[in-house]
């Protein structure tokens, strides 16, 4: 191939991209603007901001080897891509958030294998599913987890503190103590700190490990100790507030509870991490 038929097959797929590009950013606008919005106003999910950054850095470290590929453009992008415009469809008609923006997952690796061929979407698949800790999770599903998560924590909140002699009383999330009484809200079922250890766990997995069955281990490592972490969280938060009132389970020191405990949480991440490796060379 010449010099000059390099460079026109270049400038092509340089407007190609273009032109694709101006028409996700038309086609998505309003899904992106609606999902930046969800993480100014909802905390469970303010790590969303990070996550593009990330996807885009994992492919920049990658640019070396997907350099060294050879672009062969594969049929089968085309059924990816219908199948994300089919769940786009499909989440616009029934005014269903998760699809709508779930299908941008779906349509970009349908352009990376229809444009660039199976040896690019191979490497460009975890950069692209990362991106799938930006997305909020239906209500449905979100619930479904919160509320069994702050009843495990009122219940073990309720164990510990009944063990060390203290009079308590559990009433689903709510935990009655002689001078107050405390509910384990929404906000304080871990959910927040799971969803963002985990998101933490496939990083810090992705960059110490070569094996695959060690970044599985290691990142589902994550959910019990997010999950004891936070009911740890939940007992101290009592235990001050049986001895030192209601204010200490609100405001500042209820703020610095959850930052202290999620640093604990992420220590345990990386110490449960370094065993593992230690063991598992």
């Amino acid at each position: 191939m010449t010099e000059k038929s390099k460079a026109v097959r270049i400038n092509t797929s340089i407007v190609k991209f273009l032109i694709l590009a101006a028409v996700f950013a038309a086609l998505y606008y309003p899904i992106i603007f609606l999902l930046v919005h969800d993480w100014s106003i909802d905390d469970n999910y303010s790590h969303g901001y990070i996550v593009p950054f990330v996807s885009a850095y994992l492919i920049w470290e990658r640019r070396t080897d997907l350099s060294s590929l050879s672009v062969v453009p594969h049929i089968g992008g085309v059924l990816l891509l219908l199948a994300g415009v089919l769940m786009f469809i499909l989440g616009h008609v029934g005014a269903e958030l998760f699809l709508g923006r779930f299908s941008m997952l779906l349509v970009l690796s349908g352009l990376a294998l229809f444009l660039l061929g199976k040896d690019y979407l191979r490497l460009l698949a975890f950069p692209i599913s990362f991106l799938i800790f930006m997305i909020p999770l239906p209500a449905i599903i979100f619930n479904s987890i919160a509320f069994p998560l702050q009843l495990f924590a009122a219940k073990v909140s309720t164990f510990i503190i009944s063990a060390i002699g203290i009079p308590v009383l559990r009433d689903g999330n709510i935990i009655q103590l002689a001078y107050t009484t405390l509910e384990v809200a929404e906000a304080c079922s871990g959910i927040r700190s799971l969803v963002t250890i985990l998101t933490l766990a496939t990083i810090y997995t992705y960059f110490i490990n070569k094996k695959k069955w060690k970044h599985v281990v290691i990142v589902l490592s994550a959910i019990p100790i997010a999950i004891i972490t936070n009911s740890v969280r939940v007992t101290v938060t009592a235990i001050l507030a049986q001895y030192f009132g209601e204010g200490a389970a609100e405001g500042f020191y209820h703020s610095f509870e959850g930052w202290f405990m999620f640093i604990v949480a992420f220590s345990l991440l990386l110490l449960f991490g370094a065993v593992v490796r230690k063991l598992f060379p």
